[in-house]
């Protein structure tokens, strides 16, 4: 069975779902799923959760994450996992939650910084920096649009183990939306795009694709914990720099996402009969 868009009140409840992690499982052993059904090991089964009723597995792979002056494409795909309950709170297990993707941050090292002379020293390769997307905070419960907290590691020796942008008490928050945003200006309204669905009767599983989810409303808060890291020196905050170079803090209305979406949606009792 197939259609072009998803019914609305679906939509509604799903759309959330791509990013709900209100509550995590407490750690324990992962039971395998059935055949067929591999993607969804991050759902908590009833043992683990008796909360729990249907599984879900997410596939980011496309779009863009825009904040300040950074404009970083989505070009390694990352995966939600995991299962939710009828409260519509979002579980998952030691095997599931939101896998970390390294995506390539145009500029480098040298565009975060503007610090040109670092090339001299580590050359171009070894300035190479990455963005990675981590969970800042709990969500709110199914609602459209979605809320996400997040915080965005930004990788590379060179800066230390700790230089991110947002974080749990200053996180950057997310309302991700099929429809139209909102945005203050200068940002104009966008809308995102509802995904399409195909039911498979034989394996039961829903599948919602090619679903365009954004947000342009969104605040960034200025960089923190980055350093200057070379040949054992004392580390040098940087955060400044991060920040000019950057356009950080960015207010609300210089900032965008899209995201290119897939999903994946079955009863927990088919994962783990």
């Amino acid at each position: 069975m197939k259609s072009r868009k998803t019914p609305a009140g679906l939509l509604a409840v799903l759309g959330t779902a791509i990013m709900a992690m209100a509550l995590f499982a407490p750690a324990a052993m992962a039971k395998t799923p059935a055949p067929g059904y591999s993607q969804f090991a991050g759902c908590p089964s009833k043992e683990e959760n008796a909360a729990v009723t249907g599984c879900l597995n997410v596939r980011v792979k496309g779009g863009n994450f825009k904040m300040g002056s950074k404009n970083v494409p989505i070009e390694k795909p990352f995966t939600l996992s995991g299962g939710y309950a009828e409260t519509g709170q979002f579980f998952f297990n030691s095997k599931g939650g939101l896998s970390k993707a390294k995506q390539k941050v145009p500029g480098g090292v040298i565009g975060l910084t503007g610090l040109t002379w670092l090339a001299e020293f580590l050359g171009i390769e070894a300035l190479t920096l990455y963005a990675t997307t981590e969970l800042a905070g709990a969500p709110q419960p199914l609602a459209e649009p979605a809320y996400l907290p997040i915080k965005v590691h930004l990788e590379n020796g060179a800066l230390g183990n700790n230089c991110y942008v947002g974080s749990t008490s200053s996180p950057i928050t997310l309302l991700l939306t099929t429809g139209t945003t909102s945005p203050p200006p200068p940002n104009k309204p966008i809308t995102g795009k509802e995904t399409e669905y195909n039911f498979d009767v034989v394996t039961e599983i829903l599948h919602l694709d090619n679903g365009i989810f954004v947000d342009n409303s969104f605040s960034a808060p200025g960089a923190s914990g980055c350093v200057l890291t070379l040949f054992g020196f004392i580390p040098i905050s940087i955060n400044g720099l991060v920040n000019s170079q950057s356009g950080l803090p960015a207010p609300a209305g210089t900032n965008e996402t899209k995201q290119t979406t897939d999903l994946e949606l079955v009863s927990q009792a088919k994962v783990y009969p």
